[in-house]
C-alpha cells in the first residue's frame, strides 16, 4: 500500500515543477533594437542573447583630430641676462683637502686623529665605546689633566635571599698635582668598571689645597672622618712626603712634596684618605686670614 501511495505521488511532483512559472527580464542595449532576455530559474542565472556581437557598436575619442596630436614643443624665450646655471659635472674637481673638510663640517671631527678644520679630536673620547677582543665595552681615559691612582680595590660580598652577591669596590684618588684632589669610591661587578666608577666620582669631589712656594702646608691641621684621625705638619724644602698609606698618595696627587703625616685610630683606607681631605679643607692662606681679620698680613706674626 505504501509503496503504492509513493510511486502515485512522483508524477504528482513532477507535474508541479513543470506548471511552476519561470520569470523573465528582457532590456535593450544601446544602438541596438534586439532585446536581450534574462531568464532566472530556481537553482542559477541565464543570460540568453537575442542580438549579434557585431550589431553593437563601441567607440571612444570620437572627437579627437588625428592632426591634433603631433604639437611642436614651443619653450618660453629666456629673459634677457638669463644665465643658464652649469651642469654638475662641469665644474673643476674637488681636492681631498676640500672633501675632507666638507666631511669633518657635516660629521665632526674624524676619529683617524687629524681635522683639517683644527677641530679638537678627542672631544667625543668621554662619549666613545669601544669593544674589545672579549666582547665587552671599554672606554678610554679622559684626557682632562687629572691623572688617576687606585689606593684599595675589595671584594664585597651582599648577602640576599638567593645567596650572595659578588662585586668589587675601588677606591681611586685623582689629581693634577697642581693643587687640585679629590677621592672617590664606586662599585662594579667587575673591577675595571668599579675603577672607572670611582674615578668619575672623585672628579665630582675635586678641592683645592692651599700651599705654600715651598710646596708645602700653610700650618697644622687635623681631619677625622669616622674612627680614623688624620694629623698634618708643614715640613722644610728637601723633605720630601712622610706619611703612609692612603695619606701619602692623597698629597702626593695633589702636589704636596714637603709634608708630614701620621694617621691616629683607624686603618681604612677609605675614612683616612677622607680624613685626609677633611684635615686639608680646614687650612687657609695667610692672606684670608688677614683679611677675615682686617689685619695686614705682617701683624699675624706678632
Amino acid at each position: 500500500m505504501a509503496i503504492t501511495s509513493a510511486a502515485a505521488a512522483v508524477p504528482a511532483l513532477s507535474s508541479l515543477a513543470h506548471r511552476a512559472p519561470i520569470p523573465s527580464i528582457s532590456f535593450l542595449f544601446p544602438d541596438s533594437t534586439r532585446p536581450f532576455s534574462l531568464s532566472r530559474s530556481f537553482r542559477s542565472f541565464s543570460l540568453t542573447p537575442q542580438a549579434k556581437a557585431s550589431d553593437i557598436e563601441i567607440s571612444f575619442f570620437d572627437d579627437l583630430n588625428p592632426e591634433d596630436e603631433a604639437v611642436a614643443f614651443d619653450p618660453p624665450t629666456p629673459p634677457e641676462g638669463f644665465i643658464p646655471p652649469p651642469a654638475f659635472d662641469d665644474g673643476p674637481e674637488e681636492t681631498e683637502d676640500e672633501v675632507a673638510a666638507a666631511y669633518e663640517e657635516l660629521y665632526g671631527p674624524a676619529y683617524s686623529g687629524v681635522s683639517v678644520l683644527g677641530n679638537d679630536v678627542y672631544v667625543m673620547d668621554s662619549k666613545v665605546k669601544k669593544t674589545s677582543a672579549f666582547g665587552k665595552v671599554t672606554k678610554e681615559k679622559v684626557r682632562d689633566g687629572f691623572e688617576e691612582r687606585v689606593v684599595q680595590v675589595r671584594r664585597v660580598t651582599k648577602v640576599v635571599k638567593g645567596g650572595k652577591q659578588l662585586h668589587f669596590r675601588a677606591i681611586v684618588v685623582v689629581g693634577d698635582k697642581q693643587g687640585q684632589v679629590g677621592v672617590g669610591v664606586g662599585k662594579a661587578k667587575e673591577v675595571i668598571a668599579a675603577v672607572q666608577k670611582s674615578a668619575v666620582n672623585a672628579r665630582r669631589n675635586l678641592i683645592t689645597i692651599p700651599m705654600t712656594k715651598y710646596l708645602t702646608f700653610p700650618h697644622r691641621s687635623e681631619g677625622d672622618y669616622g674612627a680614623a684621625k688624620v694629623m698634618l705638619r708643614p715640613a722644610a724644602p728637601g723633605t720630601g712626603v712622610i706619611a703612609g698609606g692612603a695619606v701619602r698618595i692623597v698629597l702626593e696627587m695633589a702636589g704636596v712634596e714637603n709634608a708630614l703625616g701620621k694617621q691616629i685610630g683607624s686603618k681604612n683606607a677609605l675614612n683616612n684618605a677622607r680624613a685626609t681631605v677633611v684635615a686639608v679643607q680646614k687650612m687657609k692662606q695667610f692672606q684670608e686670614v688677614a683679611q677675615e681679620r682686617g689685619i695686614p698680613m705682617e701683624e699675624l706674626w706678632k
